[in-house]
């Protein structure tokens, strides 16, 4: 019994010297140095670059598409890295800070008109208007879709993805399955700065009023992960 009893202190006196013994790289990122990172010029000169960056593109769906825009949400976070795993390493044990950058653009259309809306989006990317990234060449399927008679069988998969960039739209031939439509902007719009920052522009604009008012509505999302230091940098 004593020698079980000396075996689990040692063993004990192992486990303290190693947790002692870890390193700020093993450790979570205390919030102080999270803020300290996600103001620093560095930080805010990627902010700054990436935001104007994914406002250039929802600008070139405004000017180069038929789309309407009624409304743009930005959100920006910083997160620190947590602390090491046991078992795992996981993404966020290996960082101090990262920050993220996200862009929903919200636009009315007419339903009426979703195969000219359409092909007016694809005949900018075939012109590789910078930022769009829809052409005939890949999505022109979702004209065919649109001219043919509809067909039940055939359900209708609102929504093309690429690279850097999703587009969706409410149902224009299931028009009765209300969930499916574009829902309103979820979550707080919180500011906390520099590690939390949110934009809504205009703010009392709404997805329902962009839909009254045009009958449909797209949604664009952008994002990126514009800041990020290793722990070990």
């Amino acid at each position: 019994m004593k020698r079980v009893k000396q075996v689990k202190t040692a063993a004990l006196m192992l486990l303290a010297l190693a947790v002692s013994a870890c390193s700020a790289e093993d450790r979570a990122v205390p919030e102080k140095t999270v803020r300290e990172l996600a103001g620093s010029p560095e930080a805010v000169n990627a902010r700054q670059k990436s935001e104007a960056g994914l406002r250039e593109v929802v600008q070139a769906y405004v000017e180069h598409t038929p789309l309407k825009l009624g409304l743009v949400v930005v959100r920006d976070n910083c997160w620190g890295g947590t602390a090491k795993g046991w078992l795992e390493t996981r993404d966020s044990d290996l960082y101090k800070i990262s920050c993220g950058l996200n862009v929903t653009a919200y636009f009315g259309a007419d339903p009426k008109h979703i195969v000219s809306v359409l092909d007016g989006i694809l005949t900018a990317g075939d012109r590789n208007v910078p930022g769009i990234e829809f052409n005939h060449t890949v999505d022109g399927a979702l004209i065919d879709y649109y001219r043919k008679p509809y067909d039940k069988r055939n359900p209708e998969v609102p929504l093309r993805d690429a690279a850097s960039q999703s587009l969706k739209w409410d149902p224009v031939r299931d028009r009765q399955w209300k969930p499916n439509f574009i829902s309103e902007p979820t979550g707080p719009c919180e500011n906390d700065p520099p590690v939390k920052r949110c934009l809504r522009e205009p703010s009392s604009a709404t997805v329902a009023a962009i839909r009254k008012q045009y009958g449909m509505v797209f949604q664009l999302n952008l994002g990126t992960t514009y800041f990020k230091i290793m722990k070990k940098h």
